[in-house]
C-alpha cells in the first residue's frame, strides 16, 4: 500500500529546509539601523525581504509593487502551473521548429544546460514527464511505482541533449520534450529581486523565497548576516551550526520535502536522470553557497542526485562551497567542502562585506 505523500508546509519552509535565520527576529533588541521588511506569499511559497535603507529612499510599498511585477513576469514566462506561460506553450508545441523566446527564459535554460554538462547530467530540466509519471508535479496524480516499460517509454521523451538554444530561439529535437525550470527558476527570481534592490542603491539585504536566498552586506547591527543549518528531522527545528554566507546566493535541496512510501521504501521527488527513478542514497540534504542563487539552486539539486561522495568531489574540483548532511544509521553526520569552511567564521565574513 502506498502511503500519503509527505510534504513540508510551505509556510514554514525556510525553517524546515535546513536553513533558519539567526539573530534577526523582531523579538530581539532593536537594531541600531532600522531594517525594513517585506514578506508574504508568492509562486506557491513564502518570501521575506529584509534590507537596510540605501542612498535612495525606497518604501516597502514601492518595493512590493516592483517585486510583484517580477512575480508576474516569472509566472508568464516560466511557470508550468500557468497554461498560458511561455514555457507551457513551448511544452505543448508538437513541432521541432525554432520559436522565439524571452531573454529570461533563454538565460535560465542556458544555465540549466551548462549545469547539466558541469554535473555530468545530474541536473536535467527536461524531467517533467517523469515527475508526472511518479505522481509529482502540478497535476497531482496518484503516486505509484511505474512499470519498467512505462518508465522506459517516458524516459525516452526526456534529455537536455534534445533541447536547443540558437540566437533568440528555442527548439526541441523531439516533439514530446517538455521543459521544467522549477529546479533553478526560483533561484533566478531571487537573483532578480537582489538586482532590483541594488538598482535602488541598496547594498545590505537578505532575500529569501521558498528557502532559497541571496545575501549581501550586513544586518542592522553592522554584523554579517548569519543563518543556521539544521538537521532534516521532524519536530521543532534546532540549529546544528551557525554559518555566514557572505555575499552569496544560498540554496538547499533535500530528499525529505516531497515523497511517498510503499512497503517501507521512501520514493523522493528528486529523480536521477540516468535511471528515471527517485534517488536512493544516504545524502539527506545539501546546502550550497554561490554568488548566483540560480546556480546554487541548480547545484543543490544536482549534488542531491550525485550523492555525498561524488557531490563532494565535484565541489572540491570546482571550489564550490557546500555543506552536506548525511544519514548514518539512526543519526546524521555532516561534511563540507574546503570552500565552505571560511563561512564558519564571523571574522572572515566581516572582512568580506567591508
Amino acid at each position: 500500500m502506498i502511503k500519503q505523500i509527505k510534504f513540508w508546509p510551505l509556510a514554514v519552509i525556510v525553517i524546515v529546509t535546513s536553513l533558519i535565520l539567526v539573530g534577526c527576529s523582531q523579538g530581539q533588541q532593536q537594531s541600531p539601523t532600522q531594517e525594513k521588511r517585506l514578506q508574504g506569499q508568492a509562486i506557491g511559497t513564502t518570501y521575506s525581504i529584509i534590507f537596510l535603507e540605501g542612498e535612495e529612499s525606497l518604501s516597502t510599498e514601492q518595493l512590493e509593487k516592483e517585486f510583484n511585477d517580477l512575480i508576474d513576469a516569472a509566472n508568464k514566462s516560466m511557470s508550468t502551473y500557468h497554461k498560458s506561460s511561455e514555457i507551457s506553450v513551448f511544452n505543448r508545441m508538437k513541432s521541432t521548429e525554432p520559436v522565439n523566446s524571452s531573454q529570461s527564459v533563454r538565460k535560465v535554460v542556458a544555465e540549466g544546460i551548462r549545469l547539466h554538462e558541469l554535473t555530468s547530467g545530474s541536473l536535467d530540466i527536461t524531467l517533467k514527464p517523469l515527475s508526472g509519471l511518479w505522481g509529482f508535479g502540478p497535476n497531482h496524480v496518484p503516486h505509484k511505482i511505474p512499470s519498467d516499460e512505462a518508465l522506459a517509454a517516458v524516459k525516452a521523451k526526456t534529455g537536455v541533449d534534445k533541447l536547443v538554444i540558437e540566437g533568440e530561439q528555442l527548439s526541441k529535437k523531439i516533439v514530446d520534450l517538455e521543459v521544467d525550470l522549477n529546479t533553478i527558476g526560483k533561484g533566478f527570481l531571487v537573483d532578480q529581486t537582489a538586482q532590483l534592490l541594488e538598482s535602488h542603491k541598496i547594498n545590505h539585504y537578505l532575500v529569501e523565497i521558498g528557502g532559497e536566498m541571496r545575501i549581501k552586506g550586513h544586518n542592522g547591527r553592522s554584523k554579517p548576516w548569519k543563518i543556521g543549518v539544521i538537521n532534516p528531522i521532524s519536530g521543532t527545528p534546532k540549529a546544528q551550526r551557525a554559518v555566514y554566507p557572505g555575499n552569496n546566493g544560498v540554496a538547499t535541496s533535500g530528499d525529505y520535502y516531497q515523497y511517498f512510501e510503499e512497503n517501507g521504501v521512501r520514493y523522493s521527488h528528486i529523480l536521477d536522470p540516468a535511471t528515471g527513478r527517485p534517488i536512493s542514497h544516504n545524502l539527506a540534504s545539501v546546502t550550497v553557497f554561490h554568488p548566483s542563487s540560480m546556480t546554487a539552486d541548480g547545484l543543490a539539486t544536482a549534488i542531491m542526485v550525485m550523492g555525498a561522495e561524488k557531490g563532494l568531489a565535484l565541489a572540491q574540483k570546482h571550489d564550490f562551497a557546500i555543506y552536506l548532511i548525511i544519514r548514518d544509521g539512526d543519526k546524521f553526520v555532516s561534511k563540507m567542502s574546503a570552500a565552505f569552511k571560511p563561512h564558519l567564521s564571523e571574522e572572515t565574513m566581516t572582512k568580506s562585506v567591508q
